[in-house]
């Protein structure tokens, strides 16, 4: 079984034991505290394994061990593998990035942006230009989740049944098509808002190929790149290494929680956007894909300048997300300083961002607290897996402190 291990001392690459000592002990306490169930947390330099550390449980009512081989709902880290796979079709001619959506989902030929009003009263106008696919890759779609409560357009989607970004009961595209039906919170490429905009590119991944989501993601990423437990589903007989999901309570404990329905049969619903689950070793095969420039043990998917234009700022002129007065989403800590890439959030101003960290590093995190990132200047690569949907639990900007600290060059 495929599992992450440790590589090398973390001496031979520039970590500091000590400093590594400091972040286990650190989020151990989190585990003694009650706020997490268990975690494991793992930094690479130079693409070698040098700090791994499991603690706690997966399954606190099982009295469940976190394990290497532990699986975890990846949320939102499933959108940068959407925006590769999309990215894998521009590459061969099959998409462009200056697309408009509407060649792919007729749904989205002539958008419509909110003006004013709500509900029943609300009034659009024709969007001035199409939405581009390279607006569904960098949130600047002017697309939205339902559980905001910010804007006007945020309620025609609680309105429209899309709570949970999926019309109950419905497929990916049925879901696609009513989000087109709803109108655009502002003008495609003006603004940023972290939206439902990966499904769409789901969405489009699947007109252009002519194949589901999960089958070309099994087999144009995850089979390439030797990722056997990233999916949609968590096959019967790996059911048991399943983490369970647990909720903040206000008192800062934890409680078990409904998660995605990744057990059993295949899903209904292939979310672009947040419908993975991966264990660690899988995770670090994609970081280091990426960390590579698109290549992994010989295999290259795609060409290192499609990556460093993945992993460059594309935000409306150059600026980082705290200029569109943003959610903060999952990319703590914080959005100062942090731009937009395509699928990945990019560091453009260290000195600005509330942790330390080097300039260009880039990745994502997740809704149950999950992250990756890669910081190119040091050459460092780090994960934290732990399953918990926090309220007020802010882990990052610590996990990104403590890793600073323990590199020695």
């Amino acid at each position: 079984m495929a599992q992450l291990r440790q590589e090398v001392d973390p001496g031979e690459v520039g970590l500091d034991v000590k400093a590594l000592d400091r972040l286990d002990q650190h989020f151990a306490h989190y585990v003694d505290e009650g706020r997490l169930p268990g975690y494991l947390v793992s930094v690479s330099r130079g693409g070698r394994v040098a700090h791994l550390t499991t603690h706690g449980h997966r399954d606190l009512a099982a009295g469940l061990p976190v394990e290497a081989d532990t699986l975890y709902r990846i949320y939102s880290m499933t959108k940068p593998v959407t925006a590769v796979a999309a990215l894998l079709l521009v590459e061969e001619g099959r998409l462009s990035l200056d697309d408009p959506v509407g060649r792919h989902i007729p749904a989205f030929a002539d958008p419509q942006v909110y003006v004013s009003g709500s509900g029943a009263d609300t009034r659009t106008r024709p969007a001035a230009g199409p939405l581009l696919i390279r607006h569904l890759m960098t949130h600047t779609a002017g697309l939205t989740f339902a559980f905001y409560h910010s804007h006007p357009v945020d309620a025609l989607y609680r309105e429209a049944d899309l709570e949970s970004s999926v019309v109950p009961g419905s497929n990916l595209a049925h879901t696609v098509d009513v989000y087109a039906s709803l109108p655009l919170q502002f003008e495609p490429g003006t603004q940023w808002n972290y939206s439902v905009a990966s499904n769409v590119l789901g969405r489009v991944i699947e007109v252009v190929s002519g194949q589901p989501l999960d089958t070309f993601f099994a087999e144009r990423i995850f089979g390439p790149l030797g990722m056997p437990d990233a999916g949609f589903r968590v096959a019967d007989e790996h059911a048991g290494r399943l983490s369970e999901l647990y909720g903040e309570r206000d008192d800062g404990g934890i409680e078990p929680i409904p998660g995605l329905p990744l057990r059993g049969g295949r899903p209904r619903f292939l979310s672009g956007s947040g419908g993975m689950a991966a264990s660690a070793y899988d995770v670090h095969r994609f970081s280091e894909f990426l960390r590579r420039r698109g290549e992994l043990d010989g295999v290259r998917l795609l060409a290192p300048g499609t990556v460093d234009l993945m992993t460059s700022n594309h935000l409306p002129g150059g600026a980082d997300l705290r200029a569109f007065g943003s959610r903060p989403a999952h990319d703590e800590p914080g959005n100062d300083g942090v731009g937009f890439g395509l699928g990945v959030s990019v560091v453009i101003d260290p000195e600005r961002t509330q942790a330390p960290t080097g300039l260009g590093t880039y990745g994502w995190s997740g809704v149950a607290s999950t992250t990756f990132w890669v910081d190119p200047s040091r050459d460092v690569s780090v994960q934290f897996m732990t399953q918990v949907r926090p309220k007020t639990l802010r882990l990052f900007p610590d996990l990104r402190r403590l890793v600073h600290e323990a590199i020695t060059d």
